[in-house]
């Protein structure tokens, strides 16, 4: 397997180099060369496996240069007790024909494990391959869920440094606590003043910046991400989708081959461009629902071809989904083209200078036979979140009850009765405060009141690591401008 850029096609290098560098030198992300076909047989296999069984068969597919000693070693080391339960994603029945992929088990209580977990393993082993003598410097700019899944990934692992940008203000106060308590010598969070593109933005920009770069170098570091631009984030995300219908087979909810829809909480575009993956792998699928809240950049383009990030930016009850410029999409639009290099620069040279760009009919076309777009203002998704608690007895955190309003729309408007996975992204106890408001409960309490609530309410018991966040010292209290993020990464440097 080789890699190729979104934004030059003909570059090739392995999955080892592509993990390491993070992004492509080009400023493109990296790509597969080809889709590894899984037929029918081997899902029917899937069925009666365990998930680090099913992870070692996709992984193992795309990750070619890995020795598979190694790589089963690092997926057993990645999905063992640090998840809850008998498997690190399964899946819920809410009712015939509609279930939940429960994606946070992990120690984060987020969808980001999943591939956090394995990132630093797959990471570390990479520079050991090709030889490297400098330590990794990973940059990561987080939504919520990303900057705390990652601290933990890459806490104390030799030869590795992670600093985590977020939008101050702009994280749940759960969220906020497990990033600025967390420990490890190597760990650090900053909060920037601006919004969460703004934070994407600037890490962007300090990876393209060559004196930057080379000042690094000089000081035996390199840079790399830990944000699903890199392929070693992505790429674990396409096993929970065919884990997820391998389950459905195995409990006879579905035959073998029979066709599924996803309907994913969309941000960043990297949960579900893992779906997107996975059904050109072969799994039997029918469409991906893209379920954005008020920051409805996705939706409209899906409508209508034309991507306008210069819109106003709302701060809403989903806030990992608080994204205006989806870096994903890029990969997609690379696949929508006939990966065509040159047409993908030039419309992110267009995103980038003017803030939009619009694709021509062909490419929606091409879109529209895959995905269903709408989204869900904070009013819908309180609604959805009681409705769903209501109906089932099911609690759901914010993200995730976006997608199961957009997932009610998409029924109304075409009918569709296909068997339905909602891809749930986070717990209900990282947003106690507004879930328990979407069940009709008022007044003043703390977090850990609110989550004493909830589970009086629904009998669902909040993790361990939840609880202690109270009592853990803050570790990470800088703030900065987004003009200086490239000074706080350079006073981070000087610490280690």
């Amino acid at each position: 397997m080789k890699l190729t850029s979104t934004r030059d096609a003909a570059a090739r290098v392995t999955p080892a180099a592509a993990i390491l560098r993070g992004i492509s030198p080009d400023g493109g992300l990296f790509v597969p060369t080809e889709f590894p076909a899984v037929s029918l047989k081997e899902m029917r296999e899937m069925a009666g496996e365990d998930y680090r069984a099913r992870a070692m068969r996709i992984l193992s597919a795309f990750l070619t240069d890995y020795d598979e000693k190694t790589l089963k070693g690092y997926i057993e080391k990645a999905y063992g007790a640090q998840f809850d339960g008998d498997s690190p994603a399964p899946v819920s029945k809410l009712e015939n024909g509609k279930y939940v992929l429960e994606l946070w088990h992990g120690p984060t209580m987020a969808f980001k494990d999943m591939a956090l977990q394995l990132l630093p393993h797959l990471l570390t082993g990479a520079s050991k391959m090709l030889g490297s003598h400098q330590r990794s410097l990973i940059l990561a700019a987080t939504s919520g869920d990303t900057g705390k899944a990652a601290m933990a990934g890459f806490a104390d692992v030799p030869d590795t440094a992670i600093l985590v940008f977020y939008p101050h203000g702009g994280v749940s106060e759960a969220q906020r606590l497990q990033m600025v308590t967390q420990r490890g010598g190597n760990v650090s969070a900053m909060a920037v003043e601006g919004n969460f593109d703004d934070t994407q933005t600037g890490v962007k920009n300090i990876f393209g910046d060559k004196d930057m770069t080379d000042w690094l170098h000089e000081r035996g570091w390199r840079f790399t991400s830990a944000n699903s631009i890199n392929f070693g984030r992505l790429v674990p995300q396409v096993v929970y989708y065919f884990s997820a219908y391998a389950d459905l087979v195995q409990k006879d909810e579905i035959r073998c081959g029979d066709p599924v829809n996803f309907v994913v909480p969309t941000g960043n575009f990297g949960n579900i461009l893992a779906g997107y993956y996975a059904k050109r792998m072969g799994l039997p699928m029918n469409r991906l629902v893209c379920a954005s809240n008020s920051n409805n950049v996705l939706s409209e383009f899906f409508a209508d071809g034309h991507y306008n990030s210069h819109r106003e930016f709302h701060k809403t009850l989903s806030p990992s989904m608080d994204i205006l410029i989806s870096s994903n999409l890029e990969r997609l639009l690379f696949e929508v083209c006939g990966r065509d290099g040159e047409t993908v620069k030039a419309w992110m040279d267009q995103l980038k200078q003017k803030g939009s760009y619009a694709v021509p009919g062909t490419v929606q076309n091409h879109i529209r036979e895959n995905f269903w777009a709408a989204w869900a203002d904070d009013g819908m998704t309180s609604e959805a979140i009681g409705d769903a608690f209501k109906q089932y007895h099911y609690l759901m955190d914010p993200h995730t009850a976006v997608g199961y309003r957009v997932y009610q729309d998409y029924r109304d408007i075409t009918g569709d009765d296909t068997a339905t996975v909602l891809v749930s992204t986070a717990s209900p106890f990282k947003f106690c405060k507004d879930v328990a408001h979407a069940l009709g409960e008022r007044g003043e309490r703390s977090d850990l009141e609110w989550a004493k609530w909830l589970t009086e309410k629904s009998g669902l018991v909040p993790p361990e690591s939840f609880s202690e966040l109270y009592e853990l010292p803050v570790r990470h209290k800088g703030v900065c401008e987004k003009e200086a993020m490239e000074e706080a990464v350079q006073n981070f440097v000087a610490s280690l």
